[in-house]
This record gives C-alpha cells, sequence and structure tokens, in this order.
C-alpha cells in the first residue's frame, strides 16, 4: 500500500512539473515577461520601508504602487531594482526617503513611455525626503564626510564608483526641510562616482533644489529641473563631471531662486579637488523675484559653461569672490549664451575686504543662435512626456 501511494505521488509530479513546462512554452516573446514575487522589504507595499541588507537584491512589481512610509536605505552590497512603469508614492515629511549607500546600488531604469516616478499622494512640495545617492568618489571636505540628510558617510578616491543607475526617473514634491539650513532635495548626489548613469531624471515641484552635487564625478544628462523653491541645479565639495541638456524653469508665480548655484568650499576656496564641471546644452528660466540669479558662480568654483538659454532673470551671469572672479573673468569659459529679457548680462564681485573687480570682455560671448536644451525656452523634445512638464 505504501508503495502504491508513493507511486501515485510520483506520478503527480511528474504531470504536475509537466503542465508547468507546458505553460512555460510559447511562440510568443509577449509571454515571456517574467512573474516578480517581491520579497524583503517590497513584500508589503503598502508600508515600503527598511533595509535592501548586503548580499539581498529587491525587485519591485511594476503593477504596483508602493507607498513610502519611512526611510528606505540601500546598504553596502544590497541592490534595489526598479522597473520601468513602477510607482512609488511618499509621504511622511523628513522621515520619508530613498538613501543608496555607499557599495549600495540602485537600478531605476524606465522609459520615455513608462517613466519610473517617485512622487507624494499630497502633491505638496516638501512631502517627502527625496532620493539620495552616496559614492565613494573624491571630495574636498576630507576624505569622506557624511552626507546632511540621510546620514550615511559619501567621499573617497574611487573616481569611477558606481552606484548603479537613475534612466527616466521623475521625482516629485520631494525636499522635506529640517531646518532652514537642512533640507532634502529632489536629487542629492554626495561623492557619487562616473561609474553611475544618470540620464533623463526630472524633478519636479520640489521645496529645496532640484539636483544638488555633493563632490564627486558623476556625469548626467537630459535633466529637468522644474517649479523647485529653491535652485534649480547646485553643486558643491568639489564636482568634476559633465552636465549635458539641462532644462531648468521657475514656477509662474515666481517662486524659486537661481538657475545654477555653484560653490566650491565656503570653508576653504581653494580646497581640492576643486569644482570644475562642464555644462553644455542648458536652458534656465527664471522670474524677476527672489534671488534671480541665472547662473551663480561663486566660493571659488571653476566650470565650463557652452550653449546656454539664459530668459527672465535680473542678472544672467553673477560671479563672486576672488577664486572665482580670476578664472572666469575675461577668460572666455561661457560660451554661446543668449540672453532673454535678461536685466543685466553679467556681474562680478570680489571677496569682501579685496579690492573691487571690474567685469572684463570676454568673460562671456553672446550667440543669438543658441538653442540650449534644444529649443531654446521651449520643452525640448528629449523631455516631453516622461518628464512631467
Amino acid at each position: 500500500m505504501k508503495k502504491s501511494y508513493l507511486k501515485l505521488l510520483a506520478a503527480a509530479f511528474i504531470i504536475s512539473t509537466t503542465a508547468v513546462t507546458f505553460v512555460a512554452c510559447s511562440d510568443s516573446d509577449d509571454d515571456d515577461i517574467p512573474v516578480v514575487s517581491p520579497t524583503g522589504i517590497a513584500s508589503n507595499p503598502n508600508d515600503f520601508k527598511g533595509e535592501v541588507k548586503s548580499g539581498e537584491t529587491v525587485t519591485l512589481d511594476a503593477t504596483k504602487v508602493y507607498k513610502i512610509t519611512g526611510s528606505v536605505i540601500v546598504r553596502d552590497g544590497g541592490k534595489l531594482v526598479i522597473p520601468a512603469g513602477t510607482k512609488l508614492e511618499a509621504s511622511g515629511g523628513t522621515s520619508a526617503f530613498v538613501v543608496v549607500e555607499q557599495g549600495g546600488q540602485i537600478f531605476a531604469n524606465g522609459t520615455a513611455t513608462s517613466p519610473v516616478v517617485f512622487t507624494s499622494p499630497a502633491a505638496t512640495p516638501g512631502s517627502w525626503g527625496g532620493v539620495v545617492l552616496c559614492g565613494r568618489a573624491p571630495i574636498n571636505k576630507g576624505t569622506t564626510a557624511t552626507s546632511e540628510v540621510g546620514n550615511a558617510t559619501y567621499g573617497g578616491t574611487v573616481a569611477n564608483d558606481n552606484s548603479g543607475s537613475l534612466t527616466f526617473v521623475r521625482i516629485e514634491y520631494a525636499g522635506a526641510i529640517f531646518t532652514g539650513e537642512k533640507e532634502f532635495n529632489g536629487l542629492s548626489l554626495f561623492g557619487v562616482g562616473n561609474g553611475t548613469k544618470i540620464d533623463n531624471v526630472s524633478m519636479v515641484n520640489g521645496s529645496d533644489d532640484g539636483i544638488e552635487f555633493f563632490g564627486g564625478t558623476v556625469n548626467v544628462s537630459n535633466i529637468v529641473s522644474f517649479g523647485n523653491e529653491d535652485d534649480a541645479f547646485d553643486w558643491t565639495e568639489g564636482w568634476n563631471g559633465t552636465a549635458t541638456n539641462v532644462y531648468t524653469k521657475r514656477r509662474a508665480n515666481g517662486v524659486g531662486n537661481r538657475g545654477i548655484e555653484a560653490d566650491n568650499n565656503s570653508n576653504n576656496r581653494d580646497a581640492n579637488p576643486r569644482s570644475n564641471p562642464t555644462i553644455k546644452n542648458a536652458t534656465f528660466i527664471g522670474a524677476e523675484s527672489g534671488e534671480s540669479d541665472a547662473l551663480k558662480l561663486r566660493e571659488g568654483t571653476h566650470a565650463t559653461i557652452d550653449n546656454v538659454v539664459l530668459s527672465s532673470w535680473k542678472t544672467g551671469i553673477n560671479v563672486e569672490h576672488d577664486q572665482s572672479v580670476a578664472y572666469f573673468n575675461g577668460a572666455n569659459k561661457i560660451t554661446k549664451v543668449k540672453f532673454d529679457n535678461v536685466t543685466t548680462k553679467a556681474s562680478v564681485k570680489a571677496t569682501a575686504g579685496s579690492a573691487a573687480a571690474t567685469l572684463l570682455a570676454n568673460t562671456f560671448t553672446e550667440d543669438s543662435s543658441a538653442n540650449g536644451a534644444g529649443n531654446g525656452t521651449a520643452t525640448p523634445t528629449w523631455a516631453s512626456g516622461w518628464a512631467g512638464l
């Protein structure tokens, strides 16, 4: 009897295995879509928070909406995979954010028709923190430092460090505020290396900066910063990377500050590595209110800037502090600029206590044919649809 029972079990197993095999085979490639069975912190989409631990890969299910109810921390050796079309809704102010620590990786890869979207059901700027990446690339605040948000270590000596990839990603209503000096940005990049891919990323309606670089070597392209309440595009602490195709715009009511706010290091303007990125093909649209500078270049930063459209600002190019003035003034580092409705095209200001600086010829070159991000002040073709404009 026992042997007969075992034979029946074996037969049932063979039949069931064969059935699975038949289901798995198909002449259609459309049936080869993998079924995601989220594990770990992704098991409950209505309470998405916690740690992605070392050696763990957590993959989200694009058919679910993930409610970020606390901190999501990707530890060293962990991987968070967010497929195209996934929507994540965050609430909880400063307690809700995503941080990728040194050695951790995030792979949020959408498409032009199915972006990955981080948003908030409140649809209010500052409803949640934002997305924070911390890498091992060089900074000038020290060999390493601790991020002002997320409390994670960043910096090091690995220029090609790889924190993963963000492609066709939209980040909305971020920028929760701790204090006037401590706030989340839409996307914060702390010591992120150039092995990381950041391409087609949009920051919309945040309460602080759209995107900020704290040192690092990461390169970015196709960046949108729209309707953010502080600076659209910010760098400090020795960022040395490239930004190609950048489109930023303040709100119609004028809320917001500068197009670019660029520093080297406010405590040591000659700190190394010195901030010295290359910005190419960019449009910055402003308003007359607030700190209305299209490009604020200060605190010892260097940069090379080419093919830019500056529209609706009190000042187009504002260079401050001796180290930055010495680099930009008369040196032709800002080329092919088109000014549109800009009151003062450029100004320079020496460090307090130094001899006054005078704006020199060839600090910038004008070009009425400059198209900035691609379409002048109009939305660039590459940002159509997915960016939320």
